[in-house]
């Protein structure tokens, strides 16, 4: 079988761990990345030798790019003709306009959580709804905190018997590291209930009664999450751990260990050598994980940066029908992306 040639739209934040996620799938090919301007991050690409070509969207200024001795492959329109499906990182509402280029060549798409749900066919997570996105068109990715969150709600669902009802709470980073467009700030800021988090996951699980609240917090590095489950039968604190310990994407972590807080699991992944200091897995703190009657609660940290990258993956492989089932499609990635290497 031939690789599924892939593009990637949009080279910030998430499209450089998206082009550094494809170009590791052994059934996959990176045809290029495209991008509007000269940013830091597309002189980091020159710099560390272009690993990856590099295609302009509408309204770039090459002059930029040549002053600079960046090399350019092409343009956008014609990135999209070399591929059988786009991953669209572009910044929220760009993608909304990409997708009528997308259709234009016949080829299939999958937005970032950014966009409005309405772009896409489906509203996908890998391990929720899998089998949703088999030969689809256009999927829409759920938000990194949906994401993360959903991993672990979808766990205990399959796992212990059937969840009724979670009720979440998120404290939310406030910019990623390096953008000042928030502003400097010493304070919290709490958003109207419910979340879009608890929202999201009713879209996708809608079997389970979801609500939130959502606070906002001065700090970069990864998302918080309390999440209080409520199963259809009562379920125990040994029962949830050894759930979550046959999830792949969830690390179970405790305080004992070391690991205080999102600082500690930042440091951490930076130490095990992880480009950027990234991690694909959720980390879940056994110390956490408390009965509340007949009520699970528990505590999650989700790193927004790479989270939704193995997500992405199952996708393609759901969009282009590389593997039927969401334990195939699944493994098939966590596999390239050396998820759980860490278990052995």
């Amino acid at each position: 079988m031939d690789k599924v040639k892939v593009g990637v739209a949009g080279y910030g934040t998430i499209g450089q761990r998206l082009a550094d996620g494809v170009a590791l799938q052994g059934d996959m090919e990176l045809v290029g990345v495209a991008d509007l301007a000269p940013t830091l991050s597309i002189r980091a690409l020159k710099e560390r030798g272009m690993p990856y070509d590099l295609y302009l969207v509408e309204g770039a200024e090459r002059a930029q790019f040549d002053a600079l001795d960046i090399p350019v492959a092409g343009s956008f329109d014609g990135l999209i003709g070399k591929v059988d499906i786009m991953l669209d990182s572009s910044p929220g509402g760009v993608g909304l306009k990409n997708k009528t280029l997308y259709e234009q060549k016949g080829v299939k798409a999958i937005f970032q959580g950014g966009e409005k749900n309405e772009v896409a066919d489906v509203f996908f997570h890998g391990y929720a709804n899998y089998e949703k996105g088999l030969g689809a068109n256009y999927l829409k990715l759920t938000s990194c905190n949906t994401t993360g969150l959903i991993r672990t709600v979808d766990c205990l669902d399959r796992e212990c018997g059937g969840l009724r009802k979670v009720a979440i709470t998120i404290i939310r980073r406030v910019a990623d590291p390096g953008d000042y467009h928030r502003g400097l700030t010493n304070a919290l800021k709490i958003d109207k209930a419910p979340s879009h988090q608890a929202v999201d996951l009713m879209t996708i699980m809608p079997h389970v009664e979801a609500t939130g609240i959502l606070v906002h917090t001065p700090v970069t590095h990864g998302h918080i999450i309390t999440v209080l489950a409520s199963g259809k039968h009562k379920i125990s604190k040994d029962m949830a751990l050894e759930a979550f310990a046959r999830q792949p994407r969830t690390r179970i972590v405790s305080i004992d260990e070391g690991f205080l807080g999102n600082a500690s699991l930042f440091r951490y992944a930076r130490d095990l050598g992880n480009p950027r200091g990234d991690m694909y897995e959720v980390a879940l703190w056994s110390d956490s994980i408390v009965e509340s009657g007949d009520d699970i609660m528990y505590a999650i940290s989700i790193p927004q940066e790479a989270v939704t990258i193995p997500e992405t993956m199952d996708g393609i492989r759901a969009a282009m029908r590389m593997q039927a089932t969401r334990e195939e499609g699944t493994q098939a990635t966590n596999k390239y992306l050396g998820i759980g290497k860490w278990r052995k």
